[in-house]
Parts: C-alpha cells; sequence; structure tokens
C-alpha cells in the first residue's frame, strides 16, 4: 500500500511535469515565431508604410490601427466592467437581477469570436451605419472583454477585507464614500490587472475585427469611422499568401510585434500590482 508521503510526492511530481510541459510548450511556439519574425523587424518595418498589399514595406498603418482599436475598447469596455463588478459586489446582494448579470458575463467568456463580429456587423456595421471602422471594431472588442473586466473586479473588491468597511462605517463614512476612497483604493491592483489583461486579448483577435474594422485599408486612419488592418488581421492575412516569400517573412514579422505587445501588457500588468500593493502597504 502506497503510504500518504508517497502520494504527497507523486502529486508533486505530477504537477511539476504539468507546469514544465506547459511552459515548453509556451516557449517553443514563441521561439518558433520569433526565430523567423526578429530579422524583418527594423526601423524601416515598423515606421514605413506598407507597399504591394502589404507584402512589402512596413507595418505602420497596422500599428496605428491596432492601438486606435484597442484605445476605443479600453475607453469603453473599463468603466463599465468595474462599474459592474461595483454593482454586484457591493449593491447587488442577493437580488435576482445580480444573478442574470453574473450569467450574462460568464457565458460572453463562452461566445466564439466570429459571434462577437457577426453581430458587430450586424449592429455596428449595418444597423448603426458606422461601417467597417475602428469605432466599429474598437466596439466589438468592448464587448469580448468586458467579461474579464467584470469578473477580475469582482474578485479584486471581494478580496478587500470586510474590516476595512467597517472602519470606514464606523468613522461616519457613506456606503459610496467606503467604496470610493477604500474599497476601490485596496482594490486597484487587481482591476488594473484585468483591464490590461482584457487589452492584451484584444490586442490578439482576428475573427470579430475583420467583420467590423476592414481589411483592406493601408492607409493611416483619419478618424474613428475610417477602416484599420489591425496587426493581428495583417498577420492573418499574410498568412493565407504564403506562398509569396515577402509575405510570410512579415507575417513573422508582425507576429513577432504581436507577441511583444501581448508580452508588454502581462508584465505591465505584474509591475502595476507590485507598485500598488507596495504603497498600499506603506499607507498602513
Amino acid at each position: 500500500m502506497i503510504s500518504a508521503y508517497t502520494k504527497e510526492k507523486i502529486a508533486k511530481l505530477a504537477l511539476w511535469l504539468s507546469s514544465f510541459v506547459i511552459l515548453a510548450v509556451l516557449l517553443g511556439i514563441i521561439a518558433f515565431v520569433v526565430v523567423r519574425g526578429i530579422g524583418v523587424i527594423d526601423l524601416e518595418f515598423i515606421s514605413s508604410m506598407p507597399r504591394r498589399g502589404g507584402r512589402e514595406g512596413g507595418i505602420l498603418t497596422m500599428i496605428v490601427g491596432t492601438l486606435a482599436i484597442i484605445a476605443i475598447s479600453s475607453i469603453v469596455a473599463s468603466p463599465i466592467g468595474v462599474a459592474g463588478g461595483i454593482y454586484l459586489t457591493e449593491y447587488a446582494g442577493r437580488h435576482p437581477l445580480s444573478k442574470v448579470i453574473t450569467f450574462g458575463a460568464d457565458w460572453l467568456a463562452g461566445v466564439p469570436s466570429i459571434i462577437f463580429g457577426l453581430f458587430g456587423f450586424a449592429f455596428f456595421v449595418v444597423f448603426l451605419g458606422w461601417g467597417f471602422s475602428i469605432l466599429s471594431g474598437g466596439m466589438v472588442l468592448a464587448c469580448m472583454i468586458l467579461n474579464t473586466i467584470i469578473r477580475t473586479s469582482q474578485e479584486a473588491i471581494l478580496a478587500v477585507p470586510v474590516s476595512y468597511r467597517e472602519a470606514s462605517y464606523a468613522l461616519g463614512a457613506t456606503k459610496w464614500q467606503t467604496v470610493s476612497k477604500v474599497v476601490l483604493k485596496s482594490a486597484a491592483p487587481g482591476i488594473l490587472t484585468g483591464v490590461i489583461l482584457g487589452i492584451g486579448r484584444a490586442a490578439g483577435e482576428t475573427a470579430a475585427i475583420m467583420l467590423t474594422a476592414g481589411s483592406f485599408m493601408f492607409r493611416l486612419p483619419t478618424s474613428v469611422f475610417s477602416s484599420a488592418r489591425p496587426m493581428s488581421l495583417h498577420l492573418y492575412i499574410l498568412a493565407m499568401e504564403g506562398v509569396h516569400p515577402g509575405a510570410i517573412a512579415r507575417a513573422f514579422g508582425t507576429a513577432t510585434l504581436l507577441i511583444l505587445v501581448v508580452i508588454i501588457a502581462n508584465l505591465s500588468s505584474r509591475a502595476i500590482m507590485s507598485y500598488y500593493t507596495r504603497t498600499l502597504r506603506q499607507e498602513r
């Protein structure tokens, strides 16, 4: 019969092996892309306009389009998501509406991105008449990352000790004063992490953007109603033209830059969390 000590050792070994396999697969994918794309990246690639359908030249248009769409999605989704998290944790209680909102937020996480794209095409592009534009793409991505921001805001607010609220009430603070001055300040690291992770997810979406932002525009956008071709969509289209050596090389270069954007977003979330955690500890 296997002893409890041996079972614990086996379980630890299995966990270590699982972690190693996941890390190895991740590093293998990143290395495969970066090794083939790093040679393409230079100042001209980043700062020049595309030529010959993107098979030559740079990706300045795609970088600007990506940043514009991400900016709109984060500006729209962040306040709504944080407000939803505050309502669900501090005001809703056991109200049936809170269960509906929570179910809806969880359901959004399981919806394929192409479904968001079809919704965005039907509603933003056609019904509202915004056309294939940065605004349509940004609004669709806002819908996609809303669940991430709501749920992370919920968890961050729930992690704030109840004693903080009780101390605030004991000093005569109102409900909103307690939420805005005490709870949100303590939950800020987790909330910001959720927002940044949502931005990282938005940066890599393709299907939803294809049906809302357009795919054949190579000029710099002049307004939110201009079409755009973000890096993720540009990468997809170039990969489909893999028979052209210039297309596949620039596809890997674009993928490398996109990986860097996602990595920077994740590292930024960790840095912000660490900074706010240290600041809160010093204030206490």
